[in-house]
Formats: structure tokens, sequence, C-alpha cells
């Protein structure tokens, strides 16, 4: 159960990284803001980051295979 309380929080923080910088650029795009679109775009760089870590630690390379448990 915790295993996949865990997961179910990754997969939200993860959205919510994701989904913030897309919308406030949207916002500054309609709205015409060039500095506030600078700075999503740097928020969105620094968002990547630690989904990048995840994708790559976490699901390309784990630590423990599937048929083994560690």
């Amino acid at each position: 159960m915790r295993r996949e309380i865990g997961w179910a929080f990754g997969l939200m923080a993860l959205f919510t990284a994701v989904l913030a910088p897309a919308v406030g650029f949207v916002v500054a795009q309609v709205g015409d803001r060039r500095e506030a679109r600078g700075r999503f775009l740097i928020m969105a760089a620094l968002s990547s980051v630690p989904i990048l870590f995840f994708l790559f630690f976490g699901v390309l390379f784990p630590e423990c295979p599937d048929e083994y448990h560690c």
C-alpha cells in the first residue's frame, strides 16, 4: 500500500512540476509579457532537471531488476 501511495505522490509531484511552468508560460504568452515568459522558461528548465533524474535513475536504471527483490 505504501509503495503505491509513494508512486502516486511522486507522479503528482512530477505532473505539477511540468504543469506550473507550462500554464504560466501560456498565460504570459497570451498577456504578451516578455519578462514573465523568460521567467517561466527558466522555471521550466529548472523543473526538468529533477524529472530527468527521476526518469534516468528511477525508470531506466533501477537498482534492482523486477525479478530480484532487494
